[in-house]
């Protein structure tokens, strides 16, 4: 992986920043605390997101006072071009992801989540393995040193992705425990399958079950011949029983014939009934037909017609009401009329109170603008006299520059140079303090081996080294640099009173600028306000026009409104004489629709009378038909009265009651029987039930017994897949040691040639041993501090290398990444870093990111980037430097 390109929006103490990273090695230098860390941050975060904050929160990512941030990191991975996208927003107090998206050659991820799981999945490392593995952040030098073997191991483990052999030898041994325990089921469930088996075969069922088939034949041959008895009593029983319901349906028939005779009666009695009415009903109506006829020749009378004829009555009906759809039509247009001229002279009458008003509104804005320029006169009177206390002002401002060692105008620049002199201070005195700091260490720890009787300096005997005045010599060197260190803080302190002076000086210019403009916005006041004047009195003069011109109009509208409310009243007489006419039309209308309603109800009666004589005669044919159904009834009657025998009676009742005696003795034998044979089939189906459980027990046993033996080879198999898991994991942990041992010497001892260390051993528990060249032992922790940090460096780059090599063929890795690795080391170790830092790049890593404030590492850089911070604003900036090769020659 290589990064391409970095560009930050509002990230932490980044307003807008933007950074092309190429190959080698790029240092990014600047002075502590100018925000160097922080764009490692931001390609970290860029990958992993949220996971790449440790204990902070997404809310410390945007910087103080803004509202949004982005981070865009554009890299390269196996060939090919990625870029990813992470935005901000603050939603109240708290920030949130507002977009996310992976753009890769093939597709685009979006959300938080699956960008940093597609990132992992990528990078093959999550963001702890990245910190591992490619980023050793500021602070964390002897991380992988100062761990347990037990953490080591899982750190490495996790890089070189053994962690997954173990999680697969877990889940084997979970599957072996979970086949065994199974298989000790599936054995209970087969020893009492075997059990149930043998018991059940100790229970003769067969012969139990022929000897019970032989009695149940018997008793079905039995039930057979009483039932053919039964049907034979059953055949006898219903013959009787025919002749006995017959003579019944006789006697049923004839009183049927009885009672259909007497209704017959009743029908015809009612149907003559019925025609009497109806020829009551016929002289009613032929009367009503007279009195209508009667009411007819009366209101013919009050019409100017000469008859009734329904054809005449609808053309004059049909003339008055297009008459009246006439003069309908004349009422609304002089409706229509009325209500228009009502709205114009209201609305003329309304116009002409708001010009009233209005002009009552004009005349009021011209009174108020007298009041107004008295008021305006006034106040350029007092901003004349505002002018003057400005101008005492500003000279006074300007006195303090009489005395100073600046002219007026020169405070800005002459502040930021002390600034800078401050800031080069601080960066000087910050070195001399981490240097302080690094001898305190060298001199504690030389104090420790001086106390075992070991040279300070290379940890041999005391007796035999030639080292043991260096201690002396760092204590001088101490002394020395606590000296500077209290120079460098008097030289603080005086240079802090001059800024201070500076800052009033600078602060009497800016008051100075702000009095002058104060001065010129009065300025520009006074002379505005003396132009406004001429137009306000023009504009008096002009409202006061205005007002009488709507005055006049307001008049002329009310004229126009009078001469609009007499034409109303013509209109009101018209509507009058035409309301007058309808009326009139109206009542002709009432008594030609009464004429026609007349005719039309006379007619009616004379279909209704045509519909009563046909009912009348339909009920006359009627009642002949009945009296014929009545005489042929009377005739059935004599013929079933002389059909009764009772000798043939009595002899049907006497075989009906043999039948039904033999009847209840057989149906009680046959219960009885019946009973046995429901016993006996239950009995059989019992042993038959008992004999297929026996068959089925004996396929489960065979089933189980299967099974038991496939679970015993699968739990062989789970054994034997749990034991190859872990041999091939400590097989590959083996290899990978091996091989991390002798990556580990090989870049130890590029970087690192001292005679007293002759190797390191690193044992399959990633315990780390360092060897003298007298053989003698030294657990990592008892280095020096430049030494034990420079150490663990290496072994960082020797799991870099381990992983680039990969399995088969080279593995695209990360950049390398240094935040600060200078912090523990002196002067000497700083050197070896370089060396550290070229054999890398040496040895093919494509791209080394080194963040440091150490200007002896700028020696190793192929590109440079300085970082500087605007003690103004508080906000970073990149500066793009030259490479060491053209800065060197630039010197020559």
């Amino acid at each position: 992986m290589r990064v391409d390109r970095v560009r930050l929006l509002n990230f932490k103490c980044y307003g807008e920043a933007e950074l092309d990273l190429e190959r080698g090695v790029t240092i990014v230098h600047g002075v502590n605390g100018s925000g160097k860390s922080t764009l490692l941050e931001a390609v970290f975060f860029a990958l992993y997101g949220s996971k790449a904050l440790d204990e902070r929160t997404l809310d410390d990512v945007i910087t103080t006072g803004e509202e949004e941030s982005e981070v865009e990191l554009r890299f390269t991975h196996d060939g090919r071009e990625y870029r990813v996208e992470r935005r901000l927003k603050l939603r109240g107090d708290r920030a949130t992801t507002t977009k996310c998206v992976l753009e890769t050659p093939t597709e685009t991820v979006e959300g938080a989540r699956d960008v940093r799981a597609e990132v992992t999945r990528l990078l093959r490392m999550d963001a702890e393995a990245f910190v591992n593995c490619a980023y050793v952040r500021q602070g964390e030098v002897n991380k992988l040193i100062h761990a347990s073997p037990g953490e080591r191991q899982d750190m490495i483990d996790d890089l070189l992705q053994l962690g997954a052999l173990e999680e697969y030898r877990e889940r084997a041994s979970d599957a072996r425990l979970g086949v065994k325990s199974v298989l000790d089921g599936q054995r209970e469930v087969l020893e009492d399958l075997r059990t149930q088996v043998e018991r059940k075969e100790g229970q003769d069922l067969h012969e139990r079950l022929n000897e019970l088939e032989s009695r149940h034949a018997d008793v079905v041959s039995k039930i057979d011949r009483f039932e053919s008895q039964r049907e034979d009593a059953r055949d006898s029983l219903e013959t009787a029983t025919d002749v006995l319901e017959r003579h019944e349906e006789t006697r049923e028939e004839l009183a049927d014939l009885a009672e259909e005779i007497e209704e017959l009666r009743s029908k015809i009695d009612e149907t003559e009934r019925k025609r009497e009415d109806a020829g009551e009903r016929l002289r009613e109506r032929r009367r009503r037909r007279e009195e209508l006829a009667d009411e007819r020749d009366e209101l013919l009378a009050e019409t100017d017609l000469e008859t009734g004829d329904a054809e005449a009555v609808e053309d004059r009906i049909e003339s008055l009401e297009e008459r009246d759809e006439e003069l309908r039509d004349d009422l609304e247009d002089a409706r229509v009329a009325i209500t228009e001229r009502k709205g114009s002279m209201e609305r003329l009458r309304e116009e002409a109170a708001e010009l009233e008003s209005r002009a009552e509104t004009k005349r009021e804005e011209a009174d108020q603008l007298d009041d107004d320029l008295e008021d305006a006169v006034e106040t350029i009177e007092q901003r004349e006299a505002k002018l003057d206390e400005f101008d005492a002002e500003i000279e006074a401002a300007r006195e303090a520059f009489d005395d100073a060692p600046i002219a007026f105008g020169e405070a800005e620049s002459y502040l930021e140079d002390l600034e800078d002199d401050r800031e080069e201070l601080v960066s000087t005195h910050n070195d001399v303090a981490a240097e302080i700091r690094s001898v305190e260490d060298a001199i504690a720890e030389g104090e420790r081996l001086l106390e075992e009787g070991k040279c300070p300096e290379c940890g041999q005997d005391v007796t035999d080294s030639p080292h043991v005045d260096v201690l002396e010599e760092k204590r001088d060197r101490l002394a020395a640099l606590e000296d500077r260190r209290d120079e460098l803080a008097d030289e603080r302190d005086e240079l802090e009173e001059r800024i201070e002076r500076a800052e009033a000086l600078r602060e009497a210019e800016r008051r100075v600028d702000r009095l002058e403009e104060n001065r010129e916005n009065v300025a520009q006041l006074v002379a505005e306000k003396r132009d406004a004047l001429e137009g306000r009195r023009d504009q008096r003069e002009e409202l006061r026009t205005e007002a009488d011109e709507r005055e006049r109009e307001a008049e002329a509208k009310r004229e126009e409104a009078d001469d609009l409310e007499d034409d109303v009243a013509d209109a009101r007489a018209e509507l009058g004489e035409i309301n007058g006419e309808r009326s009139e039309i109206k009542a002709k209308l009432e008594t030609l629709r009464r004429v026609a309603e007349i005719e039309r109800e006379r007619a009616d009666l004379e279909r209704e009378l045509e519909t009563v004589r046909e009912r009348r005669a339909d009920w006359e044919t009627m009642n002949e038909e009945r009296r014929e159904q009545l005489a042929s009834k009377r005739e059935r009657k004599r013929e079933l009265e002389s059909e009764f025998d009772d000798e043939r009676i009595e002899r049907a009742r006497s075989e009906k009651q043999k039948a039904e005696d033999y009847l209840e003795r057989v149906e009680e034998k046959l219960a009885g029987l019946e009973d046995d044979r429901d016993q006996l089939r239950g009995r059989i189906g019992g042993l038959e039930e008992k004999l297929e459980e026996l068959e089925r027990l004996r396929e489960r046993l065979e089933a189980v017994e299967t099974r038991c033996e496939r679970l015993d080879s699968l739990y062989g198999e789970a054994e034997t897949l749990q034991t190859t898991y872990g041999e091939l994991r400590a097989e590959l942990r083996q290899r990978n040691v091996e091989t991390l041992e002798r990556l580990l010497n090989e870049t130890f001892d590029l970087v690192y040639r001292n005679d007293s260390y002759a190797g390191i051993d690193l044992d399959g528990e990633y315990r780390l041993t360092v060897y003298q060249k007298d053989g003698e032992p030294l657990e990592p922790e008892q280095l020096s501090g430049g030494e034990r940090a420079l150490f663990n460096l290496s072994l960082r780059c020797a799991i870099y290398r381990l992983l680039a090599e990969g399995v088969e063929g080279t593995a695209p890795m990360p950049p390398l990444i240094l935040d600060e690795p200078t912090v523990f080391l002196d002067s000497g170790h700083v050197t070896q870093l370089v060396s550290l830092v070229e054999s890398m790049r040496d040895l093919g890593v494509e791209q080394i990111v080194v963040v440091s404030h150490d200007e002896e590492l700028i020696g190793a850089a192929d590109s440079l980037v300085r970082v500087e911070k605007d003690a103004t604003s508080n906000r970073s900036r990149l500066v793009r430097g030259e490479p060491p090769e053209a800065a060197l020659l630039g010197a020559e």
